[in-house]
């Protein structure tokens, strides 16, 4: 069974960093494409970053410049480094394989003002 494993939430104060980590089990992670989705109370999910199979990556227009998605294929591990953070960036953030249509549990980032 394949699965991905989020980590790396936590509670940071604005301005500062995280990074997020997605491990991806099986066979899947070298040609999937892989991206990071957020949501927060009350708000729809919604796209942050995502990564290809040769390392192009798109970002929400709200993330640009302050997150970078990336991927470690010898370890089949995706992240998001968060830098900049701010209050409404604060959601639940999932890990998503794009084509085996694939979600991780989720892990909470929560930024306090």
């Amino acid at each position: 069974q394949v699965q991905l494993v989020e980590s790396g939430g936590g509670l940071v104060q604005a301005g500062g960093s995280l990074r997020l980590s997605c491990a991806a089990s099986g066979s899947i992670f070298s040609i999937d494409v892989m991206g990071w989705f957020r949501q927060a109370p009350g708000k729809q999910r919604e796209l942050v970053a995502a990564i290809n199979s040769v390392g192009s990556t798109n970002y929400a227009d709200s993330v640009k410049g302050r997150f970078t998605i990336s991927r470690d294929s010898a370890k089949n591990t995706v992240y998001l480094q968060m830098n900049s953070l701010k209050p409404e960036d604060a959601a639940v953030y999932f890990c998503h394989a794009f084509q085996s249509k694939l979600w991780g549990q989720g892990t909470q980032v929560t930024v306090s003002s």
